[in-house]
């Protein structure tokens, strides 16, 4: 499962998904790239359960670069305790995606391929996501 080694602190505010992506919103490794777009966050189990379907496909002929990592903890209290006491233990890690981001970019394999994989992996993840391909063609 991907998490960080270390953070100075282990337990965020929550924040807000208002806006845009900043970054990362154009196809820069792969040929093409799966653009996430609504705001949300996506677990560990969740972009690890897309990477395995991607994998599979994409093992033999070609490549795949992962443009998220989940870096922001989430934390739960245990079922049927009273409230007070502080804020509960870190549960699990998330990243958090804004509309316009890339999450993944692979290539070698077939336009067909790449919209079947999009669908599979749209199908893994809590937020609308669509196939983009490379606008410029590489030097």
């Amino acid at each position: 499962m991907l998490m960080p080694e270390r953070v100075k602190y282990r337990k965020m505010h929550r924040g807000r998904t208002k806006g845009k992506a900043k970054g990362a919103t154009k196809v820069s490794f792969g040929d093409y790239g799966i653009q996430v777009l609504e705001p949300g966050w996506i677990t560990a189990r969740q972009i690890e359960s897309a990477r395995v379907v991607l994998i599979s496909a994409v093992r033999k002929t070609g490549k795949l670069w992962l443009r998220i990592f989940p870096d922001k903890s989430v934390t739960k209290k245990p079922a049927e305790t009273r409230m007070g006491g502080g804020k509960g233990d870190v549960d699990h890690w998330v990243a958090v995606v804004k509309p316009g981001r890339i999450i993944f970019e692979f290539s070698g394999v077939s336009e067909s391929l790449a919209n079947e994989l999009s669908r599979q992996v749209g199908f893994k993840l809590p937020v609308k996501v669509c196939l983009v391909k490379r606008e410029e063609a590489r030097v």
